[in-house]
């Protein structure tokens, strides 16, 4: 893949589900190893962005393209494939599968193996013979990152991860983020309800409004101009 070509790029799309379209004139891209976050009120359309760059929506229009490739029909099994990686926003990890089990489904060869998840997150090293269904809610959490990264993906994907999460996991949460940012090489974006979280995250921040881009620029800008990000999101927090 040359230098210059995006891992990510959408150009113009449109897309929903069935009839019903959600996003409309989305076009951004975003570099080999970069990141950015995604924010926006409720009902934006930011998981819509996330499954369309998944293949999991109804293309009404524009096209998505991966590594310069244009994936705007591929199925999504094939997406996974060419190296993109879902943590989705209800985690939807096997509850009757063990912490070893749910990450032997998903694994994929390249250097994320089980010691270097075991590594990024020693709880899940301790529980790796619970069952899902017996992992606390930040536990489930770093299951569902790690089945991601079991596969070994080159663009991860990740949707509202601390949501619901007690602020003493949403920090530890932010930690491993850094380090897949600083030091996985991966192309991440990250979709996140908490402002702050998200702007922290990466330089780059996207606010999505009534499925369209409203902001895509520099996270310090609004992180230092609260009436701009009440303005755009409604909320500060």
């Amino acid at each position: 893949m040359a230098a210059d070509v995006p891992a990510i790029a959408l150009e113009d799309v449109s897309a929903g589900y069935g009839r019903t379209v959600v996003l409309e004139g989305i076009s951004f891209s975003l570099a080999a190893g970069g990141s950015a976050s995604i924010i926006g009120r409720n009902g934006m359309g930011k998981t819509t962005l996330l499954s369309t760059v998944m293949g999991f929506t109804r293309l009404h229009g524009g096209r998505v393209e991966l590594d310069g490739n244009d994936v705007s029909r591929t199925r999504t099994w094939r997406r996974v494939r060419a190296g993109v990686g879902l943590v989705p926003q209800e985690r939807e990890i096997f509850p009757s599968l063990t912490v070893q089990e749910n990450l032997a489904v998903a694994r994929r060869a390249g250097d994320w193996n089980d010691d270097r998840i075991y590594e990024l997150f020693p709880r899940l090293h301790e529980r790796r013979t619970n069952l899902g269904n017996r992992l606390s809610g930040g536990e489930q959490q770093m299951l569902a990152i790690a089945r991601a990264l079991v596969g070994n993906p080159r663009v991860l994907l990740m949707d509202e991860p601390t949501e619901g999460l007690a602020p003493v996991i949403v920090e530890e949460l932010q930690v491993t983020f850094a380090r897949l940012r600083d030091e996985a090489g991966m192309t991440i974006l990250l979709v996140e309800q908490n402002s702050r979280v998200a702007l922290e995250f990466a330089d780059r921040c996207i606010v999505m409004s009534g499925g369209r881009v409203a902001y895509d620029g520099d996270s310090a800008a609004l992180r230092a101009d609260d009436a701009l990000l009440e303005r755009l999101i409604g909320v500060v927090n």
